[in-house]
């Protein structure tokens, strides 16, 4: 079992963030979950669900943990906590620019300033389109110090039906960023049964 940190913030595609975690604790990991205030709103707003109950579903696992956006003393705020990687999913454009300027004035921002420093894995999804100039930039910085950039784009090789399908998918590529085994992903030459 390994200690993943997911981040939703306020970009749209709360969904995705929501199937990543499911996906990982289905699969036995640990999961620290940090939502930004917008993020919750989005949240809700998209999901039809209050943060509360969105939580809910799931501190039935003992592998969820849930971590404030202000708290600065959890322990992901650490080098020395040790975990196997960051997701920012969805990632808005506000955050990325805070992580690529080296800001950390929240835990989401200090989370991956830590994912950089030790050498850890930290995967940011952008859902922006169309990207300007600052964006890029940001990207580029953040893909230079060790980041990976996995823009919530959909495939449609694998043929989805549903929606469903489509938020699989890029979670699916994200748990392979991850080098986690999903044995449910549709890869390229399968057929969607």
């Amino acid at each position: 079992m390994s200690k993943y940190i997911i981040a939703i913030t306020g970009a749209s595609g709360s969904i995705y963030g929501k199937k990543i975690v499911e996906l990982l604790l289905h699969l036995g990991h640990e999961v620290h979950l940090i939502i930004s205030k917008t993020g919750m709103q989005v949240l809700s707003h998209e999901l039809l669900i209050s943060y509360e109950c969105f939580i809910k579903e799931f501190n039935v696992s003992s592998n969820f943990h849930v971590e404030i956006e202000d708290d600065f003393f959890s322990p992901v705020a650490s080098g020395s906590f040790k975990t196997s990687g960051m997701v920012i999913l969805p990632c808005s454009m506000g955050t990325l620019g805070k992580i690529a300027g080296g800001s950390s004035d929240n835990l989401i921002i200090r989370a991956a300033d830590v994912c950089l420093k030790e050498k850890r894995k930290l995967i940011i999804c952008p859902r922006e389109t169309p990207y300007n100039g600052i964006h890029l930039k940001n990207m580029l910085a953040l893909n230079d110090a060790g980041a990976c950039i996995a823009p919530i784009s959909p495939g449609f090789y694998n043929f989805p039906k549903t929606l469903d399908d489509i938020i699989n998918h890029h979670c699916s590529r994200v748990l392979d960023l991850l080098e986690i085994e999903n044995p449910n992903a549709k890869r390229w030459g399968q057929t969607n049964d």
